[in-house]
């Protein structure tokens, strides 16, 4: 059972996600239709996963992404939007977002984004993954930036782990392709987020891509 906070300014749409989530077995502890108010609560809260509309009326959700990270570090966010807007996906990646899917998804792509989403996979309406692998190879190209001597090292493991994320495979596939468990493989992940001071696969692909670790 995964605990989430669903923020949307639509009442009957954000209801409808709450009761989608409730029915799968998932603890809905928040709902909200105000980014600062989600902000607010999300540290009494703590949720695993935050359902996060991009388009809010007080504050934008980009906004919002950073003050959720900021009060819950590691939480989980997943964008349901309207708008699959080139720059609007591009900028909530960035800002920390787990994945991004549109509001025209089935019920059925909404559950299972949720769960991916919560295991800290990154997930994006069809599309969209593309689009954002795209964006992080054209920053890879840019003049890399420079590490001092303390950079933290990985081990043999867990940058064979990474080299396989940044292929874009699945924990499962990863965890079949190096005949370890599904929990092993999210422990190796884990800890190189926690060496490398990121806080989610999408940003971990960015990096492992950086480094040249997709080819």
């Amino acid at each position: 059972m995964t605990r989430v906070m669903v923020v949307d300014d639509h009442p009957m749409w954000r209801d409808g996600v709450a009761r989608d989530l409730t029915e799968a077995g998932h603890e809905v502890v928040a709902a909200t239709g105000e980014g600062r108010q989600a902000v607010r609560i999300a540290a009494a809260a703590r949720p695993d996963l935050v359902v996060l509309d991009l388009q809010l009326p007080d504050i934008d959700g980009v906004e919002v992404i950073s003050g959720l990270l900021a009060a819950l570090p590691g939480v989980r966010i997943l964008m349901l939007s309207a708008s699959g807007e080139q720059q609007s996906v591009l900028d909530a990646v960035k800002a920390g977002a787990t994945g991004y899917l549109l509001k025209s998804a089935g019920q059925a792509e909404f559950l299972a984004a949720v769960e991916a989403a919560a295991a800290g996979e990154a997930v994006f309406t069809p599309g969209l993954a593309g689009l954002v692998l795209g964006e992080f190879r054209r920053l890879a190209t840019e003049p890399p930036r420079t590490e001092d001597d303390g950079a933290p090292r990985l081990t043999d493991r867990e940058t064979e782990v990474l080299r396989l994320v940044a292929k874009g495979l699945s924990y499962k596939q990863i965890a079949e392709r190096l005949v370890l468990s599904h929990r092993t493989v999210q422990n190796h992940v884990q800890n190189t987020l926690g060496k490398l001071q990121l806080h989610n696969r999408v940003e971990l692909t960015r990096y492992a891509i950086e480094k040249g670790l997709d080819q």
